[in-house]
């Protein structure tokens, strides 16, 4: 019989599968997987419950329901000062692991460059390639994970179509900086280039920190697309919720990537996170809050174990490092 797809062939099976279903066969606590310990705000439970009876249950918009377009408008708004059209410049999708992938499809031909930082969460790479996409890798590297510009701006070329960047990062626990963020800037501009942002960790910053979006800087309005994650703002993984922020010429293409993907997302669940998306700032200072606590004290354990613990200023990663001794044995 004829080959099968040679990349999706030879690829593995994603590290966070393995070590969940590990976890399950051994009955052991699973840190390896972002599964929050708690299960939601419980008005978001209700709403997306309720709404499963109010007779909406065909097909919604493809873009996403006006409830939850109108929502994240507003929020940007809110937190950014970010101007959004939401019927012409949001785009839901079943998660912001397709929002990513709708977003490579809208802007990669095949022979395109982009720029990835790594270390980098596992998608990016297979897609990247499966669009027959030329990746060009730029390494942060530990204890401070500091943007290596000439790096950055060497990965930057003729070809170059645009660039992937996640912050708050998976999974140092990096937040770009304001002059890391400038610099990128000027990179785009300069190459004519667009930008991806993965910033599903928006509201997970810690010590003060706090997410700029790339989109918020001058002159990147039209270059940058934007991607949110409910899961990762209400702790509801499963929900699989994402949406996408661009200028409506992105946007236009991003949801006709998303039409030949899934088409639509759960409409019950899109009236929660639009119920979500409107609660009050103390929602989600507390939510960072709870979620430092988390990592000090998980920090302060895997040191007490003789573990070396590098700083994590946003999302749901800790990195530590095995005493080399106990690496020996």
């Amino acid at each position: 019989m004829k080959n099968v797809n040679s990349l999706l062939g030879g690829l593995g099976t994603t590290i966070f599968t393995v070590m969940s279903a590990l976890a399950a066969q051994h009955q052991s606590i699973n840190l390896g997987q972002g599964f929050p310990d708690t299960d939601g705000p419980p008005d978001l439970l209700e709403a997306a419950a309720a709404a499963l009876f109010d007779g909406r249950n065909q097909y919604p918009p493809m873009p996403g329901v006006p409830e939850l377009r109108q929502a994240v408008a507003a929020h940007d708004a809110r937190f950014y000062g970010l101007d959004v059209d939401p019927m012409t410049e949001v785009v839901v999708t079943p998660g912001a692991t397709e929002a990513i992938t709708a977003c490579l499809m809208a802007l990669l031909d095949r022979g395109d460059e982009v720029v990835l930082i790594e270390p980098l969460y596992d998608t990016y790479l297979p897609v990247v390639r499966l669009l027959g996409a030329v990746p060009r890798l730029v390494r942060l590297m530990p204890p401070d994970w500091e943007l290596p510009r000439t790096e950055l701006a060497t990965a930057f070329g003729p070809k170059t179509k645009a660039i992937l960047l996640n912050t708050p990062m998976n999974p140092t626990g990096k937040v770009f900086t304001a002059p890391e963020l400038a610099f990128i800037a000027d990179l785009l501009v300069r190459h004519d280039a667009y930008a991806i942002c993965d910033e599903v960790y928006e509201h997970l910053t810690f010590d003060g920190w706090r997410h700029i979006p790339l989109m918020s800087l001058p002159g990147l309005r039209e270059r940058v697309m934007r991607i949110g994650s409910a899961g990762k703002t209400f702790s509801l993984t499963g929900w699989k919720v994402g949406y996408v922020t661009a200028s409506a010429p992105l946007a236009q293409v991003v949801a006709k990537a998303h039409q030949n993907l899934t088409f639509t997302t759960a409409a019950n669940l899109q009236r929660a996170v639009a119920l979500g998306l409107a609660k009050d700032a103390a929602y989600f200072q507390g939510l960072a809050a709870h979620l430092q606590a988390k990592r000090d004290r998980l920090a302060a354990g895997l040191v007490a174990l003789g573990m070396t613990v590098l700083p994590t200023r946003g999302s749901y990663f800790i990195t530590a490092r095995f005493p080399s001794a106990r690496l020996q044995r």
